[in-house]
């Protein structure tokens, strides 16, 4: 799946991944261990979405060693429209 063909429902389906998708927003980038922290979920669950949200190009993975860092994509339309409406949702 990639980003020119995949629907809303791929993305907002998972009440998971927009827990993930959620965070990345707010913080812009954030390591595996912070998003596994934030929002409560299992590494192998959050792992599972962060690849999903990687193959749907709304976020991008840095790697520094043994460190991976995940960061919203915002300059992708989708992406971006995302945040815009997590910040009106959330008051922001």
């Amino acid at each position: 799946m990639n980003d020119s063909n995949f629907k809303v429902e791929d993305v907002l389906g998972s009440r998971a991944r927009v827990k993930i998708l959620k965070e990345l927003a707010k913080a812009e980038e954030l390591t595996i261990s912070l998003l596994i922290k934030r929002t409560k979920l299992n590494h192998s669950i959050v792992n599972k979405h962060l690849k999903q949200l990687t193959s749907l190009n709304l976020i991008q993975e840095k790697k520094f060693g043994k460190i991976r860092i995940f960061r919203y994509k915002i300059e992708n339309p989708k992406a971006r429209s995302f945040k815009t409406l997590i910040d009106i949702w959330e008051g922001v």
